[in-house]
Order: structure tokens, then C-alpha cells, then sequence
């Protein structure tokens, strides 16, 4: 029995007319979107765009593929794992929906949540409850146990925000970090666009803490452009924060930031990364860490070669890519050992198996 993508079943004669359309073209590149088409020639193992590029990168498994789960979205984002469920939610920010995933029968299920005010980056907190940036609204939500919606952040020193993007939780302390970039207040297309042109309608762009004894809210640092994705160091000592800048500031670099938690402030704050690659400058937006203190980073706007996966030592060398046929936004760790690893790219959702594990819960 043959399915497609959508998990349908496909006749052998369906099967190998798709087959013999495609070709071996998608037996030499994986890049190839028609390597996802139902009916699509297989790809010969070991999976040719997983890229070591050092020997620290022992992190590919020889029969495992980039496979794509769904597509059908039209910006996919804020991808978050949920254990216990043991499904995948994330946001399409434009159709103002969150989707799931559910890992026990391979279906996703549309409307998870609709409307969704135009939800970005999603996380689930130690106990349980997902916690939700949301564009439309300009806000950081939870959703309880009883179904109820708690608001997080809205507004800050009187002012409101530009447009949360990204949200991890610290465990240490049950605090609540989160990046404010902007870009859903600066058009109409993934929220509501601010009454002026500037990259920074509301506030200064900023990385916030949310104290979870007392709901204050800080600005831990704002020396960065544009504060996009984030994540902790497996020890929590450190966190890296991605710069989006570039896409608005002439003087913003491309690059992975890295900070020193200093209890609820941060300190030594310092490029850790570059996002150049073989000559090319895209830009990282979400990231996360594996349990040896590598940042995986999606990548994109660079194009064919570029767009995917970029997997970062701890030292911020470039060990190895993982290249998919569309620009990545967002990834996140998950499954039952929490070593698949889930990629939003654009339009659709993919994931590989690989040799190590998301370094915490979601």
C-alpha cells in the first residue's frame, strides 16, 4: 500500500506513473519538490541533504529521510511539541490558525485553534499549558488547564508592544522570555499594521522576561535589531537570540546572538554566529539547542543551497545543513526521544530523524 503526502492510499499504478514522470532527477537531489509529490520516486538512503560539513557533526542517521508531513499553509511558524499528547502544534500566521499534528496516527488536523490572532512562536511551560506570542493582538497568552486564557504581556511601561514573535520558558524559576521584533504590526498580511512605517512602531525591538511570582514584566536587553528566535543553553546559563535586523537596518548583521544569564538580567552579550554561507547571507529565525549545546537555526531568503538548516558547535562553527526546497522559519524538537526534529518551511511542515535530542521540553 502507497500514500501520498496527505497520508491517502495510492494504487501501484499510481505509484509508479508518478515514478517514472519525476525520474531519476529526484534520486540526485533531494531539493527537488517533486521528491514530495505522491507517487514520487524514493530517495536512495543515506539522505543526500543532510550536509555534515565537520566531523562534530555525527548527528545524520544513514536510513533515515527529510520527510514532509503536511503543506497547505501559507507561512507556517512557531512549531512546539507537546509529550504527553504527543502531537505537534504550530501557527499559519497569515490564515490565522494554529494546526496540529498527531504522531500516533500521522494526521494534522486544521483549526486547532482559529481564530488564532494571528499567532507566531508557541511553547508549553512545565506545567503543561501552551503558551502563545500573538501578533494580531500585540500580546503573550497562556491557555490554561480549564480551557480559560490568561494574558501574559500586553503592554509594557504603558505602551503597547510591536508584535511578540518567539517564547521559551526557564525552569529554574518558571520565568517567561520573549522577543518583540515587530514584523506582524508592519503590514496587513500577518496582523495589524501600525499606523506608520517604522520598524519599531511601538516600542524599541527587545527581548522581555516575565516573572512568574508576580507577573512583572523587564526588558532584559534591547542591543539587538531585530530579536527573533530564541532558546536556552542545556545548563540554562546562556541565551542565544536571533537577529533578524537586516531585513529593516542597513547597519544589522546577520547573525546568532548569545548572552550570559546573570540571575534576571542578562550580561557579555556577543555575536556567536554568522549566517553567511558559501557566500550567501539569508537569515536565521527560529532556533533551538540539542543536548550538546549545538544551536540548530533555520535558515532562508538565500535561496537554493542555502534554505533550510544550520546547525551551530557550541563555539558558533557551522557543522553541518540540512536543505530543504523551501525556506525555513521555525523548527523544534520532539517525538517520543525528543530526537526528531520538526521544520516549518513556508508552505509546509517537514522532519528527520537525527542522532542526538532537543535539550529541553519543547
Amino acid at each position: 500500500m502507497y500514500k501520498n503526502l496527505r497520508n491517502k492510499p495510492i494504487s501501484k499504478r499510481q505509484f509508479l506513473i508518478g515514478a517514472s514522470a519525476l525520474g531519476a532527477s529526484t534520486l540526485a537531489s533531494a531539493q527537488d519538490p517533486g521528491r514530495y509529490l505522491a507517487g514520487a520516486a524514493p530517495i536512495r538512503y543515506p539522505e543526500p541533504d543532510v550536509l555534515p560539513l565537520d566531523p562534530r557533526f555525527t548527528y545524520k542517521i544513514g536510513n533515515a529521510a527529510i520527510e514532509r508531513i503536511y503543506t497547505g499553509m501559507r507561512w507556517a511558524e512557531g512549531p512546539a511539541w507537546n509529550a504527553v499528547g504527543r502531537y505537534l502544534i504550530w501557527s499559519d500566521i497569515p490564515n490565522d490558525e494554529q494546526l496540529r499534528y498527531t504522531e500516533e496516527n500521522d494526521q494534522v488536523s486544521r483549526n486547532f485553534r482559529k481564530p488564532s490572532g494571528n499567532s507566531n512562536g508557541n511553547t508549553f511551560d512545565f506545567q503543561g499549558r501552551q503558551i502563545a506570542c500573538q501578533h494580531k493582538e500585540r500580546r503573550v497568552i497562556r491557555f490554561e488547564h480549564d480551557g480559560s486564557t490568561t494574558v501574559l504581556a500586553s503592554e509594557y511601561n504603558n505602551k503597547g508592544f510591536n508584535a511578540p514573535n518567539d517564547v521559551v520558558v526557564n525552569p529554574n524559576d518558571d520565568s517567561i522570555w520573549f522577543t518583540d521584533p515587530g514584523y506582524g504590526s508592519l503590514g496587513w498580511y500577518e496582523g495589524i499594521k501600525a499606523p506608520n512605517d517604522s520598524p519599531q512602531p511601538y516600542q524599541k525591538e527587545a527581548v522581555y522576561r516575565i516573572d512568574a511570582q508576580n507577573g512583572k514584566i523587564e526588558k532584559v536587553t534591547d542591543d539587538i535589531y531585530k530579536p527573533n528566535g530564541l532558546c536556552f543553553s542545556p545548563d540554562y546559563k546562556k541565551l542565544y537570540v536571533s537577529d533578524t535586523g537586516s531585513s529593516h537596518y542597513s547597519k544589522a548583521k546577520a547573525v546568532i546572538k548569545v548572552w550570559d544569564i546573570d540571575g534576571k538580567k542578562l550580561k557579555n552579550g556577543r555575536n556567536f554566529c554568522s549566517m553567511t554561507y558559501k557566500g550567501k547571507t539569508g537569515g536565521a529565525d527560529g532556533i533551538r539547542c540539542d543536548i550538546h549545546g549545538n544551536i540548530w537555526s533555520s535558515a532562508g531568503w538565500a535561496g537554493e543551497g542555502y534554505d533550510g538548516v544550520h546547525i551551530f558547535a557550541p563555539n558558533g562553527d557551522r557543522i553541518g545543513v540540512i536543505l530543504l526546497p523551501e525556506i525555513c522559519s521555525n523548527l523544534c524538537f520532539g517525538g517520543k526521544h525528543r530526537n526528531r526534529l520538526f521544520m516549518c518551511a513556508s508552505q509546509s511542515i517537514y522532519s528527520v530523524y537525527v542522532e542526538t535530542q532537543g535539550a529541553h521540553i519543547t
